[in-house]
């Protein structure tokens, strides 16, 4: 499936890993959970880097990609979360939004996590499946929306 039709999909609320709508684009599960709570945020409209959008975007997608990172700290009780931004191999803009835990194994838990073994991020029993996951996937969404909604009231009263 290509960028564009995985966009449309979520836009048309068919993707079972989508988690939220944002300002700058659409919040998602990964489709491999070897670290729990993995989370990606889609660009939209598409755009291939972040340089392409206006500052005004490039701070938003930069603020929701923040945003989703408290949300799944909050939901999976992380120890920390990894952000990243990489367009190598999938060139569109998106970013990988990683909790990262003590309990895993070394030597991987100092490695970035995309660096986990293929074998490791893809085996079956990682890979996302709406009776495991979608417990995690909507507690995310409820912190997420919480925050969302905390920003819109904390801007309503300064602009008041």
């Amino acid at each position: 499936m290509t960028p564009s039709e995985r966009l449309a999909q979520l836009a048309d609320g068919k993707d079972q890993l989508l988690v939220m709508r944002l300002r700058s684009g659409f919040a998602v599960m990964s489709h491999t959970q070897f670290l729990k709570g993995y989370c990606l945020l889609l660009a939209f409209p598409q755009v291939e880097t972040l340089k392409d959008l206006p500052m005004e975007l490039r701070m938003a997608f930069l603020h929701d990609m923040a945003l989703i990172g408290e949300a799944v700290q909050r939901a999976t009780a992380c120890d920390r979360v990894n952000y990243g931004i990489y367009g190598n191999q999938d060139r569109f803009l998106h970013a990988h939004i990683v909790p990262r835990f003590d309990t895993e194994m070394a030597p991987f838990n100092t490695f970035p996590p995309l660096s986990y073994p293929a074998e490791i991020r893809d085996a079956a029993e990682h890979q996302y499946d709406v009776k495991v996951h979608r417990h995690l996937q909507t507690t995310i969404r409820q912190h997420l929306q919480d925050l969302v909604d905390h920003q819109r009231h904390v801007a309503h009263h300064l602009n008041s």
